[in-house]
């Protein structure tokens, strides 16, 4: 079976968990570099970037994980997540690292704080059927994306823009809203098929 870890450090990681077994997944907690190791793999969950950020460090995790990601390990980053895999952040801490798995400039909060938070329809690329109903809490954004990146879904923000909220590069995967809270495997399902095919 597809063994699909979910970076758990902080945030919402039996969420995950339960989204990837839903979509066929094993879905083991991964703290230790020993567990980043056997993974096909790896969800890195909502939560609070910076906090997640300085806990890859505390954990030792940093260096094992660019080196899964630069051999082509799938990642699938949601909101906090997509923040990490960017390969530049805005309003971010000055001394944050970003992981560098998608050529994408992201915008923490851009959409506001948690009274913000709000709920869309989205239609996403590579899921079928009705569109995805996509929740947004204090959620970045894509500020600009690199040759290589796919736009998967965009939306309004307040400022009368359009941002790109989910995106493909390669192997990595990475959206600005949640889709572990909604009972909607779709997301999930998508990216296990992504790890399936990178074998």
């Amino acid at each position: 079976m597809t063994v699909i870890g979910v970076l758990a450090l902080q945030g919402d990681v039996r969420e995950h968990q339960s989204a990837l077994e839903g979509a066929g997944a094993q879905a083991p907690a991964v703290r230790r570099p020993a567990e980043l190791a056997v993974l096909d793999g790896l969800v890195i969950p909502g939560g609070e970037s910076t906090t997640i950020d300085k806990l890859i460090t505390t954990f030792e995790l940093r260096e094992p994980l660019r080196q899964r990601l630069a051999d082509g390990m799938p990642v699938y980053g949601s909101c906090a997540g997509m923040i990490l895999l960017a390969s530049t952040i805005l309003d971010g801490r000055p001394d944050q690292e970003p992981l560098a798995a998608i050529d994408m400039t992201v915008r923490r909060n851009a959409f506001g704080r948690q009274v913000d938070s709000f709920e869309a329809d989205l239609a996403v690329a590579g899921v079928d059927g009705d569109p995805i109903r996509a929740v947004f809490i204090r959620a970045p954004w894509v500020e600009s994306v690199g040759d290589g990146v796919e736009v998967l879904a965009s939306v309004t923000g307040p400022d009368g823009g359009t941002h790109p909220v989910a995106v493909r590069q390669g192997n990595a995967l990475a959206t600005s809203f949640h889709p572990e809270v909604t009972g909607d495997h779709r997301v999930h399902a998508l990216f296990a098929e992504m790890v399936r095919a990178a074998g």
